[in-house]
């Protein structure tokens, strides 16, 4: 078998539970272990951890499937994505629109895996994973009989794995996809939406966000195609404007609200959420609610100084633009901005302008995107709701 041996006192990680062994870690490989190939982990004293997936070509050098010996095989991949299932037809009973499998919280690094109806959409972020992409394809036939499945592989991050960026359908057929969260109606491109097609992480957090745009002036800041935007239409807002920088995405967002027969209501606009919100200053205009969900700022660490810059300007001018009384909702999807400084950004944001801000209440990703407690890396998102006087 071929194994990959960590130094001394570089097991702790892994014997906590963490799934990445990292390549400056490892005293010695044996077997010579291609890229992509299962190998055996073990410490320095020989003691066996676990059996995963190498890429000599990554800081992530191996990522563990199983702490037992084990056949990574169809039942393997059948075993795991069962249980998966098992848990989303507990969180999500009456929805066949969910996130299946969620890399490292399920036991399957390097592999996401959407649902949206009878339609699946794969991105594979490991060597590993994307050699036996059609051996997953294969367990989600049997399993489910999809009308067609897609792979979103578009992300940076496949370039460090050594890997390409690709789309496109791997079985079957697709069409567009209409499909319902909390009686909200949108109907999505698989092979366009952003990332796998739609933000499923967010749904408990535009459900949540509903309860405060009644009546309200709404103002929904890097809108997507919409997600929170239709939200605060459905529930009852006086007005939301929708703002993004993709016309395609505005496209599809204005679709999404002819839809739900909210084009009275919602409005969508072209343009950089940036350049909006410093106009809106200087224009003077109100809102009596502001939802901030910007794309990561902050990729690698490289990017946390430029990054809470951005944070910092988008938090101030919204702030600005916000009623006294108002709610502000904001987001960070960067695993790099830590929880602390997002909401000290947000803090310092408020008392330069001094502003009264209290929080009202702070989430992650839906319960479908479940964190790996050993895993910090695997918690990722940030949402918070905040009461500015």
């Amino acid at each position: 078998m071929k194994t990959i041996i960590l130094k001394k006192n570089e097991d702790h990680r892994i014997t906590n539970g963490h799934l990445w062994a990292f390549s400056n870690e490892i005293a010695e490989i044996k077997g010579e272990p291609q890229s992509g190939d299962i190998v055996e982990l073990f410490n320095h004293q020989n003691k066996f951890l676990g059996i995963g997936i190498f890429n000599p070509n990554s800081l992530i050098a191996v990522r563990l499937l199983s702490n037992e010996k084990e056949e990574i095989d169809f039942q393997f991949f059948k075993k795991r994505i069962e249980m998966a299932y098992s848990l989303r037809q507990k969180i999500y009973h009456e929805t066949d629109v969910y996130r299946l499998v969620h890399g490292e919280g399920d036991s399957l690094p390097g592999l996401i895996i959407d649902r949206f109806n009878n339609y699946f959409s794969i991105q594979t972020f490991s060597v590993g994973m994307d050699k036996r992409l059609t051996l997953i394809c294969d367990v989600l036939d049997s399993l489910f009989k999809p009308k067609g499945i897609v792979e979103r592989n578009e992300a940076p991050i496949r370039l460090i794995e050594g890997l390409e960026q690709k789309k496109g359908i791997l079985r079957g057929a697709v069409e567009p996809v209409t499909i319902s969260e909390y009686k909200v109606k949108y109907t999505l491109d698989l092979l366009e939406g952003q990332k796998t097609g739609f933000f499923l992480d967010q749904r408990e957090n535009r459900n949540a966000f509903r309860r405060y745009v009644k009546d309200a002036d709404v103002l929904d800041c890097f809108c997507n195609e919409g997600g929170f935007t239709l939200h605060a239409g459905y529930a009852g807002a006086k007005s939301v404007l929708g703002i993004d920088i993709s016309e395609s995405v505005i496209k599809r967002a204005r679709d999404n609200s002819t839809l739900n027969n909210l084009d009275k209501i919602v409005r969508f606009q072209t343009g950089d959420a940036f350049v909006y919100l410093d106009q809106a200053v200087k224009d003077k205009k109100q809102f009596d609610v502001i939802n901030l969900d910007p794309p990561s700022f902050a990729k690698s660490k490289k990017t946390i100084r430029k990054a809470k810059r951005g944070y910092k300007e988008i938090h101030t001018n919204a702030i600005k633009i916000l009623k006294p009384g108002g709610i502000l909702s904001t987001s960070s999807c960067s695993y790099n901005i830590t929880e602390e400084t997002f909401l000290d950004i947000i803090n310092e944001s408020a008392r330069e302008l001094g502003r009264h801000i209290s929080l009202l209440e702070w989430h992650g990703a839906a319960p479908d995107h479940p964190v790996l407690i050993s895993m910090p890396e695997t918690k990722y998102l940030k949402f918070g709701i905040f009461f500015v006087e």
